[in-house]
């Protein structure tokens, strides 16, 4: 900590924790995201963005991005390997980037398609994989065979993604509206094609034995079919950032929801952390817009009073962050921005973007020496020491952050 007291112009720049929406299930255990943000710091992922970037967080290990590739499409997908060794960047043309242990077997990079691909999945032995476009069709890779597609159907809703069995003999579709396309040895156990949604279905994930699966929604919401269990969603706190993945262990009850942030919501006693999941990182909020650009200054050197764009210290670039992505500025320095940057937040309420801080007293807003920026999974970027990096959150213990965050 005394490193750190030097830093009266700091700021760190951090990333949350959540979930949120409704069930098809019986509401048995509703939850707030919020409730359990501060109980969530060693959250393994990779985050990726649509220009390429790819950062990791807890265990996840670096294995490249595409973050100075020049690319003709966005990136739309981040699948990690079965052993998290490594992972696929798939584009929406189909182009596919392969890193660490991800090998490489093909694309459709060079295929006119009709529709853009939204998502891929591999093969239980990781030996191949399938792409799926918006229109349901499938081109399959490697060991990945071809079971059938929706490319000839009319679809009321595009395609969002696919899930492999675990025989890799089958997959399931999913549409934004939640229909379900079985192809294969995948089985269908029913949809919310029929059901009016708060919020459109964002992916699904079956079950150990492939006997059921549950929908995800963007904002929580939890739909449950077949030997799936319904063990709560968070329809009743909602975060900004949309819910991206459901993650289920392997064994064991209940799962974790996952949103685009690497904020992470456990339902169901769920125990420890989700297994290491790539996420896509897409600017829904001003505070998403903040983050992403504060990214972007990663391993650019810490300069006392620098506001960029060569180097920062902490709380230049928490300002810069803000005023070059979403427009929006506020005080300069870390004890001023605390006292009057947009509204107090409490840090369990905390959303990607908002201002976190740290002090040697916790009721004296004069006293604070440091500022950051929450991104989600308890992990933080923060202009310290020689450059900006990442870090956890509760690198330096808790006894110094101070007891609101800020929202500006």
């Amino acid at each position: 900590m005394k490193a750190l007291r030097n830093l009266a112009l700091g700021a760190v720049i951090i990333l949350g924790i959540g979930g949120a929406g409704l069930s098809a299930g019986a509401a048995t255990s509703q939850q707030s995201r919020s409730q359990t943000d501060s109980q969530q710091s060693g959250a393994n992922f990779w985050l990726a963005s649509s220009s390429g970037g790819v950062w990791n967080f807890g265990d996840a290990q670096p294995f490249g991005s595409l973050a100075n590739v020049p690319l003709s499409y966005p990136i739309v997908g981040i699948n990690p390997t079965h052993d998290n060794g490594g992972y696929w960047l798939v584009a929406s043309d189909g182009g596919i980037f392969s890193f660490g242990d991800a090998r490489f077997y093909g694309s459709t990079g060079a295929i006119h398609l009709n529709q853009p691909i939204v998502g891929m999945a591999a093969t239980p032995d990781d030996g191949g994989y399938w792409l799926v476009a918006s229109d349901g069709g499938i081109f399959s890779f490697g060991d990945a065979r071809f079971y059938g597609s929706t490319g000839a159907i009319h679809l009321n809703q595009p395609i969002v993604g696919m899930a492999s069995t675990a025989s890799g003999h089958g997959y399931w579709l999913v549409a934004s509206d939640g229909g379900i396309f079985t192809y294969g040895d995948a089985q269908f156990e029913g949809s919310t094609g029929a059901i009016h949604l708060n919020e459109p279905i964002t992916g699904m994930t079956p079950t150990t034995d492939g006997l059921g699966y549950w929908l995800l929604a963007s904002d929580g919401g939890v739909f449950n079919f077949g030997d799936a269990p319904f063990d709560g969603s968070a329809g009743s706190a909602p975060s900004p950032d949309p819910a991206e993945k459901l993650v289920a262990p392997k064994d064991g009850p209940g799962y974790w929801i996952v949103d685009q942030n690497g904020a992470v919501t456990p339902f169901g006693g769920v125990a420890g952390e989700p297994p290491a999941h790539g996420l896509m990182f897409r600017p829904v909020t001003p505070g998403d817009k903040a983050v992403l650009f504060a990214f972007a200054q990663l391993g650019k050197p810490y300069i006392w009073g620098g506001n960029g764009p060569v180097g920062y210290d902490c709380s230049g670039l928490a300002l810069a962050s803000w005023e070059n992505a979403a427009g929006i500025g506020f005080a300069r320095v870390a004890d001023d921005q605390y006292h009057t940057a947009g509204v107090p937040v409490p840090m369990d309420a905390l959303v990607a973007g908002d201002l976190v801080f740290w002090g040697t007293s916790q009721a004296d807003w004069t006293t604070v020496y440091h500022a950051a920026i929450y991104v989600g999974g308890g992990q933080i970027v923060e202009a310290t020491g020689d450059h900006v990096q990442l870090n956890s959150l509760d690198q330096w213990g808790e006894s110094d952050v101070m007891p609101m965050g800020r929202r500006p």
